[in-house]
């Protein structure tokens, strides 16, 4: 039984509106945007490296050689090459696929801390990580989380910490 059962005379409360709070000040949020599009953009170009590295490897056969000597003696500063046609030198395709994996390391942080900082939603940060992963998307997601966390913030001025 509730107290409208007991007193029909008495109406319903209003729904109280939701305030939207977010767990960071105003500058903290700022700064932690402007490191992710940072590292969204710097992990969306290496993904197009890694990826172009990828065709090359496993669909031309050629690997990116610095140093060493080709099979036909010709010193080698740096060129593409046939898989284990240059000795002595150094695949550089190894090192993009390490640059980028530490890259997008920093990148998920950095998806993380502006996703905990404006108290968003599991699958927020979810499509955040995967925009890392996929060739071109992270351009896609840094614009629309850019935009959405300008919106929020214009939207919700009060919703800021103080200190």
């Amino acid at each position: 039984m509730t107290i409208n059962d007991e007193h029909p005379d008495i109406p319903p409360a209003p729904p109280r509106p939701k305030t939207r709070r977010f767990a960071g000040t105003l500058d903290q949020i700022s700064g932690s945007l402007t490191f992710y599009r940072v590292f969204a953009f710097v992990t969306g170009i290496m993904l197009l490296i890694l990826v172009a590295k990828m065709i090359m490897d496993y669909g031309f056969g050629y690997e990116l050689y610095a140093g060493g000597t080709t099979i036909d003696g010709e010193p080698n500063s740096l060129g593409f090459h046939p898989q284990d046609s240059v000795s002595g030198g150094e695949g550089i395709s190894y090192w993009v696929a390490v640059i980028h994996g530490w890259i997008y390391v920093v990148y998920v942080i950095a998806g993380f801390r502006l996703w905990y900082l404006m108290s968003w939603k599991l699958g927020r940060l979810i499509t955040i990580v995967l925009g890392g992963v996929v060739p071109f998307l992270s351009f896609i997601v840094e614009r629309r989380i850019a935009g959405e966390v300008r919106r929020e913030l214009t939207e919700n001025p009060d919703a800021v910490r103080r200190y």
